[in-house]
């Protein structure tokens, strides 16, 4: 007879409540939402002013790049940057990696 008992405890177990399905609606709208405003949304106002950063550049600016080189604009393509980064030394550098422009006369005080 105790061969019989857990089979009679597992069909007197109740099921669980099923949830409304407008509630998990919202609960992934909710999420979305977060996401947006804490996440997407920042990201593309950075990559907004990045890109203006970028296509603002002109000759003669001064400028830290992403690696933290320091340098000036000695010419400006269409995807690249010549820096004059010492005595008569040119690199060329993706406009890309340009993080920041310097106000004029930093590298002279550094």
């Amino acid at each position: 007879m105790s061969f019989f008992i857990p089979e009679a405890m597992a069909q007197a177990q109740s099921a669980q409540p099923e949830t409304n399905p407008i509630v998990t609606l919202l609960m992934f709208g909710g999420l979305f939402l977060f996401m947006y405003l804490f996440i997407i949304r920042p990201q593309r106002k950075r990559q907004k002013e990045h890109t203006n950063l970028v296509s603002s550049l002109n000759k003669g600016d001064e400028v830290v790049l992403s690696s933290g080189m320091l340098g000036k604009i000695t010419k400006v393509d269409d995807n690249y940057v010549v820096l004059e980064t010492g005595n008569n030394i040119e690199l060329k550098f993706q406009k890309v990696a340009v993080h920041a422009v310097l106000p004029k006369g930093t590298i002279k005080s550094i």
